[in-house]
This record gives structure tokens, sequence and C-alpha cells, in this order.
């Protein structure tokens, strides 16, 4: 049966309305109004209001025709109190690259475009003992809709299982498979990072690094075991002391480039877990007087804005991070309405070549 009108439901609107003039309505309507009106009750009502699966398709036609008729607007405030939540999505996060937390709450907010949900950004600190704790208090107090956690919250275990004691909604962003297709987003952070290596070996280049993010971030192993299989591909291999790990930050780039220029065999091309960490590296190689590619090729991950302003512009492999937030929020208000996808939604990375990689110095 679909919510088509049938013209059985078209004369029973039609006599609802006739209701609602005999009522005398006037001003704005209310929800009791509408209930009274379709003969149903406030609840049934409120579930058609909340996109329920609960209410059988006649009805929630007959209702949605008298809101729109009545230009009924719901009160968020009342739809908070039916649902014992309030319209706040909450982004979850632990020190990822800024720019990456800025990408993922612009497609959040595209996916929360025309709804009455907002942002709330919840930043954690994983070290932090009482981290869990502190996100508890913060769900129990403001009641949210539901939380969005990208890497590296996204792995831990502990944090979900608090979530379901709680009875929150919550999608989960990761590199690998970690949770049903209904609270997963997956990138293949593997092939991005096996793209990257594919490159460098093409340009002919086998004195090759790469600086890792934190051994807690599932990604960093995962760029990292990419990267190992695509050197593999071309006959090379990742050898221990052209490893430098950082910490997904500017800073920690730097030094982790500094420590690979100074030892004693110097990479001409390294691959960086994501662009903060690369954009670190240029400033090391230009701080010791090399160039880039010339000297040195750094190839990133992520292809944040800042890929695009460095001089010369940052070879990346891109991840759709604005698109996978966005593809999160719809999730997250699929699962309210007991729209549950059958596959994990996935998102693939691809190398995007600029200026800083080239062919490996003569004598490489």
């Amino acid at each position: 049966m679909t919510d088509s009108p049938t013209s059985d439901q078209e004369a029973e609107l039609a006599e609802a309305l006739r209701e609602a003039a005999a009522f005398g309505l006037t001003g704005r309507a209310t929800i009791n109004d509408i209930a009274r009106i379709a003969k149903v009750s406030k609840k049934t009502v409120s579930r058609v209001i909340n996109e329920s699966p609960l209410v059988k398709p006649r009805t929630r036609h007959l209702v949605k025709a008298i809101i729109a008729k009545l230009c009924f607007t719901p009160d968020p405030q009342a739809r908070a109190l039916a649902l014992r939540r309030s319209f706040l999505i909450g982004l979850v996060y632990d020190n990822p690259g800024p720019q990456y937390v800025v990408n993922m709450q612009r497609g959040i907010l595209d996916g929360l475009e025309d709804t009455d949900f907002q942002l709330v950004l919840r930043p954690v600190s994983r070290s932090d003992a009482n981290c869990w704790d502190r996100l508890r208090t913060f769900i129990q107090h403001h009641k949210p809709f539901g939380l969005i956690l990208p890497p590296s919250v996204s792995e831990d275990e502990d944090l979900v299982a608090m979530l379901r004691e709680n009875d929150v909604d919550y999608v989960r962003i990761a590199s690998v498979e970690l949770d049903t297709p209904a609270r997963m987003i997956r990138t293949h952070d593997a092939e991005g990072a096996a793209q990257a290596a594919r490159h460098l070996s093409a340009l002919g280049h086998t004195d090759i690094a790469h600086i890792k993010g934190p051994e807690t971030f599932r990604s960093a192993h995962e760029r990292r075991r990419g990267f190992v299989r695509g050197l593999a591909e071309s006959g090379r291999s990742l050898s221990p002391d052209m490893v430098a790990e950082a910490g997904y930050t500017f800073e920690s780039g730097l030094l982790a480039m500094e420590r690979l220029i100074y030892a004693e065999r110097r990479p001409t091309a390294v691959f960086a877990g994501n662009d903060e960490m690369a954009t670190g590296a240029y400033v090391a190689v230009c701080k010791a007087g090399l160039r880039i590619p010339e000297d040195i090729s750094i190839v990133g991950f992520d292809d944040t804005p800042i890929a695009g302003r460095l001089w010369p512009a940052l070879t990346t492999v891109r991840l759709p991070i604005r698109e996978m937030g966005q593809a999160a929020a719809q999730l997250l208000l699929a699962q309210a309405a007991g729209n549950e996808p059958a596959e994990i939604k996935s998102f693939s990375p691809e190398i995007v070549v600029r200026g800083s990689t080239a062919q490996a110095p003569r004598g490489n």
C-alpha cells in the first residue's frame, strides 16, 4: 500500500477540513487540533511528525494533509519532550586536524538542512581517563538526538558501549568495518595510501619515507598498511629507519620531517599520513635549504584546502570529508525513522597529483 491518496481518502480529508471550519479554528493550530480533526490520538500525530514507521500509510497521509492545509508548524521544544531527546546532533572528536573538523561539520550541516536539528561540537581527549564520564554527563543533561563519531573516537568500544547503555543513537566513521550498516560510514584509507605508494614508485623513487599518525589511531595503521602494500607491488619496501611517528599535527609533522632529513639516509620522497603533517614537512624541508619537489617529493592525505594553497601545491589523497559528514547526518536521521540501509555506506579515496611530486633526483 502506498501513500498516494484514494478518492475515499480525499473525501475523508475534505470532511475533516469542513469539521475544522465548523470548529471555528482561528490562529495557530496545535497538535491537539490536528488530532481532533483527524480523529486520531495526539500520540499518532506525534508519530507522523517524527516520521515513525508505526503509522498506517492512510493515517499518515490524512494527518500530513491536515498539517499542510492548516500550516501547522511543530514546536521543536514540544517535539523534544515527546521524544525525550533534544534536537542536538553532537560531533565528538579527538584531535584530528582542524580543517578535518571544519569540513566534517560543514557536511553535517548540509545533512541537517531544512530540519530542526542543531549541531554541537564536543572535543574530547582520549588520554584523559575521565573523558567518557564527562561525555556521559553531557548526554544525561542535554539528551542529544544522536552523536557522530569520526576517527579516532569511532574506534573506541568503551565509548560505544556507554552510548548503547544510555540509549543514544550514533554513527561511526572509520577506515574499517566496526558496526552495523545503520551505524557505520566506512572509508578505505589503506587503498588511498596504496595509491600514494604507486605514484611515488612510478616516479622512480626508492628511498621513500613515511610520516605516520599516532599509534592510537586505527587510520594511522590502515594508511601505513596500505602504503607498505603499494610499495610491495613495485618491488619496494618501507625500511624501519624511513618511518617517523607524529601526531597528525603541523608541529609533529615538522619535527618528524627534520628527523628524516638529518638521518644517515635522507629520503627523496615522503608520504605523510595527513595534510597537517605534510604542511609541517614543507617547512622542515625549506628550513634545511632543500627544494620541493626537486630534492624531496611530498604526498599528504585528506586533500584539505591547505593542500591547494601551499607552494608548490600538495599532491595528496582525497577523502571527501564534507560528503562523509553529510552522509553521517542523513544516516542518523534515517535511524530515527526506522529506515536502516542493507549495506554499509562507504567512500573511496583518490590521489590528486599536484606540484609537490616529481621524478626521483638523478643518482637515486
